[in-house]
């Protein structure tokens, strides 16, 4: 992917900390927060800071190039697939995974007088790495 594109076609000037933190976002699926994005990249990059990396967050949420993932309400973890899907959290390992769905096929009641403009849905339980790890 063309991430200083990417970037330019969002109207988010392409930084080096932009770039890195998108790139890391984008290719690492498994929903990293603050911390870990931080913890992962200050090596490659000194200066960077955790505000920093909170500033940028925000910038790619306002700008439609990335979402929050709350299941949890003292965790916040970030995402760049924009496409329609949903979220699985193990509650062994604590992972996050990408559940890919069909939104029109889901059948809600008594919605007629509401405007949906955003979907979220989190599913918890056992990855197929834990349960396969515990027999």
């Amino acid at each position: 992917m063309d991430f200083v594109g990417h970037l330019t076609a969002h109207n988010i000037k392409p930084s080096l900390q932009r770039i890195k933190i998108y790139e890391y976002l984008h290719e690492n699926r498994a929903h990293p927060t603050v911390e870990t994005i931080y913890s992962d990249l200050v090596d490659e990059i000194p200066t960077l800071s955790k505000t920093t990396v909170y500033n940028t967050l925000k910038l790619f949420i306002d700008n439609g190039i990335a979402s929050t993932v709350t299941i949890e309400d003292n965790e916040v973890r970030y995402d760049a697939i924009m496409d329609e899907h949903a979220h699985f959290k193990c509650d062994s390992c604590g992972n996050v995974y990408d559940i890919e769905m069909d939104i029109s096929t889901i059948k809600f009641k008594k919605i007629n007088s509401f405007k949906v403009e955003t979907t979220n849905i989190y599913l918890k339980g056992k990855c197929n790495k834990c349960l396969t790890n515990k027999n």
